[in-house]
């Protein structure tokens, strides 16, 4: 029995130690620009991308400051100390879903805010020239053209979305297609090239790629803080509680008519 406190012991330190690095991540995400690494992020300014920053830069402080009470708790085993600790652990756990619920739904109105504002931009040949500039960055680096389609230029294809045909594979698959051609009325031939390549891939995917990828690491953060604070709440709830569910230790006497009693074994202390 000893032994196996002794491991529920230990394990008790190990996992407020985790609780400890995941409220020091969450202050660092949540103090980090990582929203700033958004392609064309002019186009999205209209939208929120900073939901869920405040939760993390106010329950970090706080995972960090109950982490390290778990932690003394745990380390000099004391029963008082585990029972408070579990206790506030479990409150912030229960305002951090309350709090943190809503980033859910706005990962799944993301998708359709994104594409009104692919609706509103298009055609890309009249938007600001910032915009252009920018889109045909994204489009020579990651081989896309347009939001939804190469047809959201219209007729004015710019040079970022052709392909050149050391660009294109030998053997194409019916799964993997990455340039099509396109008719005369959108990009006139030339008497050196007849045929005239573009990527088929848009680019509108990897933008919401970008601006969703903010959103889903908090979201797996708070996940995680969740899993940790609950096995530490059980863990340090089972040591707290212990003269609970410990049997005490009995010592057996049979008297003058043969009649076996049972009372607690006295303690050496």
């Amino acid at each position: 029995m000893a032994r196996c406190r002794s491991y529920l012991r230990g394990l008790a330190v190990c996992v407020t130690v985790l609780l400890l690095a995941s409220g020091m991540v969450m202050i660092g995400v949540g103090f980090s620009s990582i929203d700033g690494n958004t392609p064309v992020a002019v186009l999205f300014d209209q939208l929120s991308s900073s939901d869920g920053l405040l939760v993390l830069q106010v329950f970090g402080p706080i995972t960090v400051l109950l982490s390290v009470l778990g932690v003394c708790a745990a380390s000099v085993d004391l029963k008082p100390l585990l029972l408070v600790f579990s206790s506030l652990v479990f409150v912030e756990f229960v305002a951090l879903m309350v709090v943190a619920s809503p980033l859910v739904q706005v990962q799944a109105q993301m998708d359709g805010a994104v594409d009104e504002v692919f609706l509103n931009v298009t055609p890309l040949h009249r938007a600001e020239r910032y915009i252009q500039s920018e889109l045909n960055k994204l489009q020579a680096s990651d081989s896309c053209c347009g939001l939804k389609s190469f047809e959201d230029w219209e007729n004015q294809l710019p040079v970022s979305c052709l392909c050149t045909p050391s660009s294109r594979p030998g053997n194409w698959s019916s799964e993997f297609r990455p340039c099509v051609t396109v008719g005369s009325d959108l990009y006139p031939p030339t008497p050196q090239v007849t045929d005239t390549w573009v990527h088929s891939e848009p680019c509108g995917p990897i933008l919401k790629s970008y601006l969703s990828f903010p959103i889903k690491l908090r979201i797996g953060i708070i996940s995680a803080f969740a899993t940790i604070a609950m096995a530490a709440i059980a863990l340090c709830l089972t040591l707290g509680l212990e003269d609970y569910w410990k049997t005490p230790p009995v010592e057996t006497t049979v008297d003058d008519y043969n009649r076996v009693k049972y009372q607690p074994k006295p303690s050496l202390t």
